[in-house]
């Protein structure tokens, strides 16, 4: 007797469950490219990055700076090697820069990069230093030190921190590729989030690294939303720490690349107007 053949299920759907408008990233630029504060006590719409280490905080920022300015730039240095220990170790303010010398200035959104998380409580930034720079209580420039977290005695310790200065939007970066979290990292994770929803600031994912993860999105970008295996890690995601699957959009991040390629621009500007969004709409409740 012979026995049929089992068929292979296909790795992707037959449509995309999200629709994406490939090809258009021109009218989500613009809308990011033009958007001001409503509110005149605020400059920057800031977004806090936060994650474990290795999720591509540091290559996200470079990749919006990128998008947004239309060409290869560098202003968040970052790893190239995904190691175990944290590449940023400071609390920086990073300004995407609109123009060119003597008309130069800086688009008003604003992104700041914190040390990643790491398993242990002595490894990686403290959730508490965290909690503290949503408030606005982190000066530029602080050294985080996974130790003990800042104290209101520290010079990097901000008292009264101004609208300008609080986080109005939380990003979480989460690498596709990355084997599933330790329970002491999801900890640290969820204690931020309980804070962040304590004050109202609205929390979005960002998950990196799609292509390493999905060989069909690595052939082709325009898979992301067919591919069952990124589908599965989001929901995943979305059931470990909380985020809702309409709060998480799946990013490659430019590394390899020397020029710039709109499908993977139109992914970080899908995000990109989403975080804004959301930001705005926190700031004028303000």
């Amino acid at each position: 007797m012979e026995h049929s053949a089992q068929p292979i299920e296909s790795p992707t759907l037959d449509e995309p469950w999200r629709e994406l408008c490939w090809g258009e990233k021109q009218r989500n630029l613009q809308y990011v490219q033009e958007y001001k504060p409503e509110n005149d006590d605020i400059r920057y719409l800031r977004v806090l990055l936060y994650g474990p280490v290795g999720a591509g905080k540091s290559s996200f920022i470079n990749s919006v700076s990128n998008v947004v300015r239309g060409r290869m730039t560098i202003p968040a240095l970052a790893s190239a090697t995904t190691s175990d220990k944290s590449f940023t170790k400071k609390y920086e303010t990073h300004k995407l820069i609109k123009g060119r010398g003597s008309s130069k200035t800086f688009y008003p959104v604003v992104f700041n990069d914190i040390m990643g998380l790491e398993d242990g409580d002595s490894r990686g930034v403290h959730a508490d230093d965290i909690k503290l720079a949503l408030r606005g209580h982190v000066k530029e420039g602080y050294k985080f030190n996974p130790v003990s977290p800042i104290t209101q005695d520290d010079p990097g310790y901000n008292p009264t921190p101004s609208a300008d200065d609080r986080v109005h939007v939380l990003v979480c970066a989460m690498s596709a590729n990355a084997p599933q979290l330790k329970s002491s990292v999801l900890e640290k994770m969820s204690r931020v989030r309980e804070t962040a929803s304590d004050l109202g600031i609205p929390q979005m994912a960002m998950m990196t690294h799609i292509d390493e993860a999905c060989g069909e999105t690595q052939k082709n970008l325009r898979n992301v939303y067919k591919s069952k295996h990124l589908k599965k890690k989001m929901k995943d995601f979305s059931a470990a720490v909380g985020i809702p699957m309409n709060c998480i959009f799946p990013v490659k991040n430019y590394s390899e690349e020397i020029d710039l390629n709109d499908d993977v621009d139109t992914l970080i500007l899908s995000a990109l107007r989403k975080i804004t969004d959301f930001g705005d709409d926190f700031i004028e409740k303000i």
